[in-house]
């Protein structure tokens, strides 16, 4: 899940943004004995933004060796980053981690 967590931020810093700009994440677990450590990993990662997260079991994803998938909308704004944002305001970065 850090993994996840560090390859979400370097797309965010890609258009300007940061995690502080995500404001919801989608976590799909392949095993539900995970979600301790997932949730865990979750709140270190983000700190204080909290984002709205959903985290779901899932019986498999894409490539079997993935254990994590992590989704993270991101709402990036003139404000947010001090520039004019990429064309869309609203930045969907989605991360599969084993």
């Amino acid at each position: 899940m850090v993994r996840c967590g560090e390859i979400i931020s370097a797309a965010l810093a890609e258009v300007g943004a940061s995690l502080a700009n995500v404001v919801r994440t989608r976590m799909f677990l392949t095993d539900a004995s995970d979600a301790q450590e997932v949730g865990h990993a979750h709140c270190q990662i983000f700190g204080d933004a909290r984002p709205a997260a959903t985290m779901v079991v899932v019986s498999a994803l894409l490539d079997p060796r993935w254990r994590v998938e992590v989704e993270a909308e991101a709402v990036v704004t003139e404000e947010s980053v001090g520039a004019a944002p990429p064309p869309a305001s609203d930045v969907d970065v989605s991360v599969r981690c084993r």
